[in-house]
């Protein structure tokens, strides 16, 4: 039976939020993405995670300050309803459900892909079938469940990074092993300069180094359904900097110090390669099991944020009022159920155009990323405003170098955004990004005209 009045439950625990803060940092991306961006700008990737890491950091420290002055499930959507206007919460809204639908589309074809290394007998649409029932089923429970979840993918995805990392220092500092008496941190300039590529091959790995960090605002959804908000969320954010330093930077410096980059194929996992080279058994089919994980905490992650943001928007009447009701154990499982629909077309994707299928969702998914990355330092601009205003309570955690920090994260954004017209294999979202968002546009105009229809009959 639907609760149309309840509210969702606080039972995400501390270490849930930690550990989903973690998972949103961590994704496929990392695994499968910088075998492709290692290729594109050798030792010069670690520039660009860097100055994608120092962008990411000021975003969530706004967001961080933005969800401690009003934890909400909505979150970004809720702010940009509040501070840029309802156009802005409506397109934010629908563009961060889009994007989750998107996002968890392509992890499902991963898992579709990747599953097919043991059995390549299996047609391809048939592993993202089986994983979406079995996470849509999962995420209908109470929201511990979902929790739960993800604080086992993500301790999976940290234990893998964890491990490559300090057994590539064994083998530099130590020089033991097969790849002892080569490995060494010289090797990030040793083999055509630290900027092989120069800084244009930085500028063309950005829209892969963003798309690695896609999810990191996940946090932000959770806020709604935090037990201690006020505790977890700052804690959750403010790790983010510490994260990205140990898990994407060192990591990369670690790959790239113990093999030259230039013998990294673009085409395997550098994470299979330096295990394999270190002599660890069955090294492609452990890293496999890791990028089904990241994959499937993805997809999870995707029904999760997607139910609570169209439960938001039915709140705030921009979405239909049947996503307000909440099965008996406070899950919004309405929005679950259509998300759950939508995601379904990776099935049919993967049955006709298996091989495009994957470039074609992760493209499209990076506008939604940029969007509400840009709202999200939009929204906390216009707070700060409210704030010397005295409109709004002023938030106890706080963003630095406010208000030059949030020009120059936007002013970023548009660099990336732009970027993706120079790869053919990106440009897709450029195309998709006008007409998804002019279809919004007719929606809150037809929407605004029947709500002001209906007060007009009153």
């Amino acid at each position: 039976m639907s609760q149309p009045g309840a509210d969702l439950s606080r039972n995400l625990r501390n270490r849930h939020i930690q550990l989903i803060a973690i998972g949103g940092t961590i994704g496929v991306g990392l695994f499968l993405g910088s075998a492709r961006a290692i290729h594109n700008a050798g030792p010069g990737l670690l520039l660009a995670y860097a100055l994608g890491g120092v962008a990411i950091f000021f975003i969530m420290r706004a967001l961080g300050e933005l969800l401690t002055y009003r934890p909400v499930a909505g979150s970004f959507a809720t702010y940009a309803d509040e501070f840029c206007g309802p156009f802005a919460g409506f397109v934010t809204g629908w563009s961060y459900w889009f994007m989750w639908v998107v996002m968890a589309m392509a992890e499902l074809t991963a898992i579709g892909i990747y599953v097919r290394y043991w059995f390549p007998q299996v047609p391809q649409w048939l592993p993202p079938l089986v994983a979406l029932l079995a996470l849509y089923g999962s995420n209908l429970l109470a929201v511990r469940v979902f929790g739960e979840l993800e604080f086992w993918f993500a301790l999976i995805k940290v234990a893998t990074i964890v491990a490559l990392i300090v057994a590539g220092l064994a083998v530099i500092v130590l020089h033991a092993g097969n790849l002892g008496a080569t490995a060494s941190f010289a090797n990030l300039w040793a083999h055509g300069g630290f900027l092989p590529f120069g800084i244009t091959g930085v500028l063309l790995t950005l829209q892969i180094v963003m798309f690695a960090y896609a999810g990191v605002e996940l946090i932000g959804v959770t806020a709604g359904e935090a037990q201690d908000p006020a505790v977890a969320l700052p804690r959750a954010t403010n790790g983010i900097i510490a994260r990205i330093l140990i898990f994407y930077l060192g990591a990369l410096l670690v790959i790239m110090a113990v093999v030259p980059w230039d013998q990294l194929s673009p085409s395997v996992s550098p994470f299979v390669f330096v295990f394999d080279k270190l002599g660890v058994p069955a090294a492609a089919s452990i890293i496999t099991v890791v990028v089904i994980t990241a994959a499937s905490s993805s997809c999870n992650s995707g029904l999760f944020s997607t139910g609570r943001m169209l439960w938001s928007l039915a709140q705030r009447g921009q979405a239909p009022r049947a996503f307000r009701a909440l099965n008996p154990r406070h899950v919004p499982a309405a929005g679950i159920h259509v998300s759950a629909a939508f995601m379904l077309l990776t099935v049919i994707l993967n049955y006709m155009v298996p091989k495009e299928v994957f470039t074609w969702v992760t493209s499209i998914t990076l506008i939604g990323t940029l969007w509400t990355w840009g709202i999200i330092m939009l929204s906390h601009r216009n707070y700060r405003r409210a704030v010397q205003a005295g409109r709004a309570a002023a938030a106890p955690f706080r963003m630095p170098g406010a208000p030059f920090a949030n020009w120059a994260v936007l002013g970023f954004l548009v660099v990336v955004s732009a970027l993706l017209a120079l790869d053919p294999d990106t440009r897709v979202a450029l195309y998709v990004a006008p007409v998804w968002f002019a279809i919004l546009g007719i929606g809150y105009y037809a929407r605004s005209r029947r709500v002001s229809l209906a007060d007009a009959a009153r």
